[in-house]
This record gives structure tokens, sequence and C-alpha cells, in this order.
């Protein structure tokens, strides 16, 4: 029978191949700035400060493209609850550190997008606001997990947000959409990369129990749900846009990362792993 590490000693376990991974990410990720994409000469006064207020043939937008940057600042928004669930487990050395660099990440996609949406009047601002209060105080948890479950969730998370914006990116848009999305879709690509590092490590130690991991948060996977302005599901509305099809997660989303764990070709399960395995034959 395989070994099982508790928490405790994967963290102690990886940490040295979270250092490395760190210090390669760091080293390869582009030190974009946020405030070189937004076309600030554009923006103006609302009726507060002696302006006009927002009304809808300002927005110059495709609906299209207004819903998939409203539900990317809205997730994006919902940054300290992802903080948190992510540090419940990874409070110490280089896991830390990770964290704050990826937070770090995605806290500028969101500076980027709001300040983007408010300077065109892409978007109702009374509405978004109101929908991010509504967002932010429904917060975000995670159910209980282990820390491997917790690095598979992170890959898929950010294998399918990587996906959303090279959607975004493909609408051709205006060139400062389609430049948002592809840096957004960058980083979310390379922080995939950075979790389907440590999940190859994890399954390196515990074949068996990384594959457990991986089977059940398959089962359960699900990309962050925003409710949006209207009451629409941004489920139901990304994938009617075509921006990101949960119907299509298998093919785009769990493939390539359970090929690149070489799921369906190790011969280091025992039982428990080729049981695990099994359950996703469907995504070979």
């Amino acid at each position: 029978m395989q070994k099982t590490l508790t928490d405790r000693e994967l963290l102690d376990s990886l940490a040295e191949v979270v250092e490395t991974n760190l210090r390669r990410h760091i080293e390869v990720a582009e030190g974009w700035q946020p405030h070189e994409l937004v076309p600030w000469s554009d923006g103006r006064n609302f009726a507060f400060l002696g302006g006009t207020d927002w009304s809808p043939e300002q927005s110059e937008l495709s609906d299209t493209a207004a819903l998939a940057l409203t539900v990317s600042v809205l997730v994006a928004d919902n940054l300290p609850s992802y903080h948190r669930e992510l540090g419940k487990l990874l409070r110490t050395g280089a896991w830390w550190r990770w964290v704050g660099r990826w937070t770090a990440e995605e806290n500028r996609h969101e500076i980027m997008i709001r300040n983007y949406l408010m300077l065109t009047r892409a978007v109702d601002p009374v509405a978004l606001e109101r929908a991010r209060m509504a967002h932010m105080t429904a917060g975000f948890n995670r159910p209980p997990m282990h820390l491997i479950d917790v690095l598979v969730t992170c890959a898929f998370e950010e294998a399918a947000a990587a996906i959303r914006h090279r959607n975004t990116a493909a609408l051709g848009e205006n060139p400062i959409v389609t430049a948002m999305a592809e840096k957004l879709a960058a980083d979310d690509e390379l922080q995939a990369e950075f979790f389907a590092g440590l999940v190859d490590a994890a399954l390196e130690l515990v074949p068996d129990q990384g594959a457990r991991a991986i089977a059940d948060r398959v089962a359960d996977f699900r990309v962050p749900h925003v409710e949006l302005p209207g009451g629409a599901s941004s489920d139901e509305a990304l994938a009617e846009a075509g921006i990101y099809d949960r119907a299509k997660e298998g093919e785009l989303v769990f493939g390539p990362l359970l090929r690149r764990w070489n799921i369906f070709t190790r011969t280091d399960f025992s039982e428990a792993g080729d049981k695990a395995r099994a359950e996703l034959a469907l995504y070979q």
C-alpha cells in the first residue's frame, strides 16, 4: 500500500519545489503595468462633480465584450475571499510568498478592468457597483479540502480563466480590449502552470493520493459564479456568448491537464489510483 502524507507533511515536502517554481514564475512573468492600457484621456466627470452621468448610448462595447469584462471584474473584485481561502493552508515560507504574488497579479486585473470600464463608460457604473456589493457580500468559501485538492482546483480555475480571456481577446472588440484580455490570459496561463507543476510534484510523492484528489476535484469543479446586473447567471450568459461554456470543460480544461499529469499512462498507481483513473476515463 502506498504511503499517505498529511497536509503538513506535503507542505514541508513540496517547499523546495514551491521555491523553485516561484523563482521561475517571477523570471518569466511579464511585469506589465495596468495603468498603461487605460485610455485616461477619454475620462470625464460624472454629475456629482459637475459632469454627466452614465447613459446606455455612451457605451461603445458590444454586449458580449461588456459581459465578458463585467464577469472578469466581479470575479477579480472578490479577491479577498480567494486570498483568504488560499491562505488557510499556505501561510508558511515560500507558499505564503506565492500567495502574495498571486494576489498581487490578480489585483492588477481588477484595477485595469474597472478603470477601463469607468473611463470609457462601457457599462452602467451604478449597476456594476451594486453587483459588486452583492457579490462580495455573498463572498466565497471553498468546502474543506486537503492541500492536493486545493492545488488541483486552482490549476483548473486558472486554466478556465485563461480560456475565458483568450476568447474575449478573440472577439476583436477593439485594440485595447484585445490587449487587456491577452495580458489577463497570459497571467492566468502562468498561474495555471505554477499550480500544475506542484500537482506534478505531489503525484511523484503520493500517486494514489494525487489521483484521488484529481478525480474528486474534476467531479465537483465549478468556475466562480457571478449574478449579473438584471439577475442573469454568468454561467449561462458566458456560454451563450461563446466566451466560456461549461459543457466544454472536459475538452478544454480537464483533458489538457490530465494529459500533462500523465494520468492515463502512469505505472505507479496501486488499486486506489487505478480506481481514481477509471473515474476520469471520459476525459482521456
